[in-house]
């Protein structure tokens, strides 16, 4: 049975690494239930302070990621349609085969939205796009970090305790 809780946290941590760029996946969420599940094993016993911990970093992440893009775009006089021009840029852009397909796809998506908003307004729009954009970045990399940190600790708990996991197999 732990090997099942190995196999399912590593893969709700890898999940939670591509739903940190992907936007319909909450990926430190992911990541934070990837930990959750390890310590359902045998082999690692459960520590709620890290439990606790790195569920509050996971919801305050969550919701963060709902305001960075907004500040992003605001502070350089973005629309909310140039933020969901970005996340839908993002997705083509993902889809697209092209090098660095979703940083293209967000930038454009966030111009595209911003030219609905005000189509006579080239320059606004340009600046606009440049603010959802660097806010739309600021928000992955915020969510990338924090999976990433969390993957290390699952890393380092299923290394720690390698012994107790092979006694189990």
């Amino acid at each position: 049975m732990d090997l099942l809780w190995l196999l399912l946290g590593a893969l709700l941590m890898i999940v939670g690494i591509i739903g940190s760029v992907l936007p319909v996946l909450p990926g430190p969420i992911m990541g934070w239930f990837g930990l959750l599940i390890l310590h359902f094993s045998k082999a690692i016993p459960i520590n709620y302070q890290l439990l606790g911990v790195t569920f509050f970093i996971a919801i305050v992440i969550f919701f963060l990621d709902y305001i960075i893009p907004g500040i992003g775009a605001k502070k350089f006089g973005g629309s909310k349609k140039g933020a969901t021009g970005a996340t839908i840029g993002l997705i083509i852009g993902l889809i697209v085969p092209i090098p660095l397909g979703f940083v293209i796809g967000a930038f454009l998506g966030a111009l595209v939205g911003e030219l609905i908003h005000d189509p006579k307004n080239l320059k606004r729009a340009l600046r606009s796009a440049f603010g959802s954009f660097i806010g739309f970045l600021a928000s992955v990399t915020m969510k990338l970090l924090v999976s990433l940190v969390f993957t290390v600790i699952y890393i380092y708990e299923v290394v720690t305790h390698w012994d107790d996991f092979s006694m189990l197999f």
